[in-house]
């Protein structure tokens, strides 16, 4: 009988250790951010080029706040050599206009970002183009999760 009780006192005891130490336990918070908005501006540069702006907003539906958030965008169907009358992108490298940084994002917040030069138009005559290049897309490039 005394067996059986201090088996039962020990199981007991190793069960509320085990609580404990779970209990304890951090959950790992997430940082997420998604573009939420975006809009396409053309913008002439001079008498034959013309590039494509961006304007729009992103939000941190994470569960942490994030810092040092980096907006970017590319043109996928943008060709890499000018060409009159075709869409093309300058580098693969980014320039600084070509992005938007955003300092501090809390959770749950919304903030403005805007870019230059996301694609670029020539044209020998000086005509606008016709439409936006198809395959344009804006991302989050980076970001940093701020612990608490």
């Amino acid at each position: 009988m005394k067996s059986y009780i201090r088996l039962t006192l020990t199981l007991l005891l190793l069960l509320l250790v085990c609580l404990c130490v779970f209990a304890c336990e951090k959950k790992k918070l997430e940082g997420k951010v998604v573009v939420t908005e975006n809009e396409f501006a053309l913008e002439k540069d001079g008498k034959v080029a013309f590039s494509l702006n961006v304007k729009g907003k992103i939000k941190n539906v994470g569960d942490v706040d994030v810092k040092n958030v980096v907006v970017t965008g590319r043109c996928k169907n943008c060709g890499e050599v000018m060409i009159s009358g075709r869409w093309f992108v300058s580098q693969d490298e980014k320039l600084p206009e070509q992005k938007d940084a955003i300092n501090y994002l809390q959770t749950g917040a919304e903030e403005g970002f805007q870019f230059k030069g996301i694609a670029y138009y020539f044209s020998k005559s000086g005509e606008s183009p016709q439409a936006n290049p198809e395959g344009l897309e804006v991302f989050i490039e980076s970001f940093e999760v701020v612990e608490k």
